[in-house]
């Protein structure tokens, strides 16, 4: 089968597209046949040694997939081969084929396309378990999400919105703002052009938020975090920015705020049956019309560096997936990604 290897941490130009032996399913596991994989900002990070997890080499990219079960291993009763799912990979998606362990893999409602589905877990799920978990988000609060037109930010806002939240989303242009007021924001902050603690002020009548959302990072964060109301919650998903920020420990003290860590996949290895009822609650959303993933652009598999460059740039909003297979579901009327030829 083809699949982009890493061989040793560095640039994203040196991945490349190799012939591999086709994988096999031990005991609880199953072989998905990829039709499409979600391209996440961690890909680039973790190709680079620059991610908190560092797979052993060889190893390729890719966290989440689209795909048809081809094969199980003993033990393996929730799902059969021919099944058409998707997956939490962790590595391994840019490939052909992939090995996941049964718990990761979850039956694809018919409400979504194949290209829906490649994007859908990581970016809906982490937003769901950050939200609804680390947060304890109540209807009625103020959410201020960063980076809010991102694979990530985007669902944060639309969950936001779909718990009961006043969502003021916040990003680095006009055009992204305008996506993220499609997806349920109240109101908006171009950072590149306000202030955002100012801003945040007025809209708030000089309260704050009770909780920020933050994938971003850098100098942002450190301003995000002094836009918290008394009380409030600041969620680390991660930091697009490159930059980590520096903590201001006295503002924890003075305004009895908390900052909390968010991963996902630690979380869903760690307490498998919360994070499955966590899925299928956002898996009956989507089936309920409640949700509207945000695929912007496919690529193909061998187009796989234009994809990943379009993430790792901050140039996508919403999600950018890599189609794989050959059959892939022709994405409804009321909305389709552009794909890149």
């Amino acid at each position: 089968m083809k699949a982009v290897r890493c061989h040793a941490f560095g640039p994203l130009a040196d991945l490349r597209i190799e012939e591999v032996e086709d994988p096999t399913a031990r005991p609880g596991e199953v072989v998905v046949r990829v039709v499409a994989c979600g391209v996440n900002y961690y890909d680039g990070l973790a190709a680079e040694g620059r991610y908190q997890t560092k797979p052993p080499f060889p190893f390729s990219p890719g966290g989440e997939v689209s795909g048809v079960i081809e094969a199980i291993g003993d033990g393996v009763t929730n799902v059969a081969p021919g099944r058409k799912v998707i997956a939490f990979t962790g590595f391994g998606g840019y490939a052909e084929k992939v090995v996941v362990p049964a718990g990761n893999v979850f039956t694809a409602p018919e409400s979504m396309d194949d290209d829906e589905a490649a994007g859908f877990l990581i970016a809906y799920a982490t937003s769901h378990h950050a939200l609804k978990d680390r947060a304890a988000l109540r209807p009625g609060e103020t959410l201020l999400v960063l980076g809010a037109a991102g694979g990530v930010g985007l669902t944060a806002v639309e969950l936001g919105r779909e718990m009961g939240a006043r969502v003021i989303a916040a990003a680095s242009s006009a055009e992204k703002l305008t996506l993220a007021k499609a997806y349920g924001a109240a109101e908006t902050i171009d950072y590149s052009e306000e202030d955002l603690r100012e801003r945040v002020k007025a809209l708030t009548g000089g309260r704050g938020v009770d909780v920020v959302y933050d994938p971003v990072g850098g100098k942002q964060a450190e301003t995000a975090l002094k836009c918290l109301a008394t009380g409030g919650r600041h969620l680390v998903i991660g930091f697009a920015s490159g930059d980590i920020p520096n903590l201001a420990f006295n503002q924890l003290l003075l305004k009895q705020v908390s900052v909390t860590g968010v991963l996902w996949g630690a979380f869903a290895r760690a307490e498998p049956k919360r994070n499955a009822e966590n899925v299928a609650e956002l898996l009956r959303w989507h089936a309920a019309g409640r949700l509207r993933p945000h695929i912007s652009e496919a690529y193909p598999l061998d187009r796989f560096g234009e994809a990943l460059d379009r993430v790792m740039s901050r140039k996508a909003k919403g999600k950018v997936v890599i189609r794989v297979g050959s059959a892939v579901a022709e994405m409804p009327a009321r909305k389709k990604a552009e794909t890149v030829r």
